[in-house]
């Protein structure tokens, strides 16, 4: 039986998915980055090994997300991808007639519109992180409700309070003036989802053609608030798929099956969960452009070197490397 792995390593948290040729999910985790991508790889790994059917093997790995270049260097992936390509290609397999992709993450949130299985225009937030996984978690919180019921209490209103959304700051200050005055928490917590979904629509989604059927993924999606935000702001049904937080790996697991197809994989084994990685930066210094390089190492060795507008710095390249600040992860 052949098997694919996607890893989808993000600012938050580090998703890993197992699949085989059919697309089923056979094994997933989700993990938390804490500011260790390295880690956070290698722990996902050693996670999804045991779910490996009997007799399956890993015959192609894809690697997306903004520590897609990482992942991919310490565990051999055959396809590296954005994540808009990733998760147009996983909402395609949920929903093959998909149109719209809603992605909200947690600090970031994307926009794809897809006509006929083709990916014809995306956006994502730039500064505001007013929506995203990380404001909410911070917004539950600060009023006692755990993460997983901050959907079913806004589903407890029926008077929203009216809560400005364009903003994260305000967005809480604005919070806290309504708890102050005495507004229901629960009128609250619906009254910011829907402030939330204006916030996205008028922001993310300014100028797109959003069309049904809609498809809504990342963390996000379990926040039942926000899915019916985003029904009511749209007016039609929104879908939410049953692994919505794992869609980045399941589509770069699919995306790295589709780059084997016809020969080996490059993957270097469960085994790298266990080894030791070194990662550092410096300045090329070389021109006027003064690239920053990313290089990490295995041992002594150089595995993966990104950052350059040139070839001078390529893993098969020579000269010597500038005085750099490493650190051991």
């Amino acid at each position: 039986m052949k098997a694919f792995l996607g890893i989808d390593v993000g600012s938050v948290s580090t998703d890993i998915a197992l699949i085989v040729e059919s697309s089923d999910l056979v094994g997933g985790a989700y993990l938390m980055t804490r500011g260790q991508p390295i880690g956070a790889v290698q722990e996902a790994l050693e996670a999804i090994s045991g779910s490996l059917p009997d007799g399956a093997a890993i015959c192609g790995v894809g690697a997306t997300g903004s520590g897609r270049y990482l992942a991919a260097a310490i565990t051999g992936a055959d396809a590296v991808k954005n994540e808009i390509t990733a998760q147009a290609v996983a909402a395609m397999v949920v929903v093959p007639d998909v149109r719209t992709v809603i992605e909200i993450g947690g600090q970031d949130s994307k926009i794809i519109i897809l006509r006929d299985g083709v990916v014809v225009d995306f956006a994502m937030n730039s500064v505001c992180a007013a929506g995203t996984g990380s404001f909410l978690d911070r917004q539950a919180s600060r009023l006692g409700i755990p993460i997983e019921e901050f959907g079913r209490v806004a589903l407890t209103s029926s008077r929203p309070t009216r809560i400005a959304g364009r903003c994260a700051v305000f967005a809480e200050s604005d919070m806290i003036h309504k708890q102050q005055v005495g507004h229901d928490v629960g009128d609250i917590v619906w009254g910011l989802c829907q402030a939330l979904v204006r916030n996205y629509l008028n922001n993310v989604g300014k100028g797109k053609d959003l069309k049904a059927p809609v498809v809504f993924q990342g963390g996000v999606a379990a926040n039942a608030g926000m899915k019916r935000a985003f029904e009511e702001a749209l007016g039609f049904e929104v879908i939410v798929p049953e692994n919505h937080n794992l869609m980045g790996a399941i589509g770069a697991a699919i995306l790295g099956r589709e780059a084997c197809v016809g020969k080996r994989t490059t993957f270097k084994g469960f085994g790298v969960a266990r080894a030791r990685f070194q990662s550092g930066g410096f300045d090329c210094g070389g021109c006027a452009n003064s690239c920053e390089i990313t290089e990490v190492k295995s041992g002594d060795e150089v595995i993966a070197r990104w950052g350059g507008r040139c070839g001078r710095w390529a893993v098969d390249g020579s000269g010597g490397i500038p005085r750099r600040a490493n650190f051991v992860l």
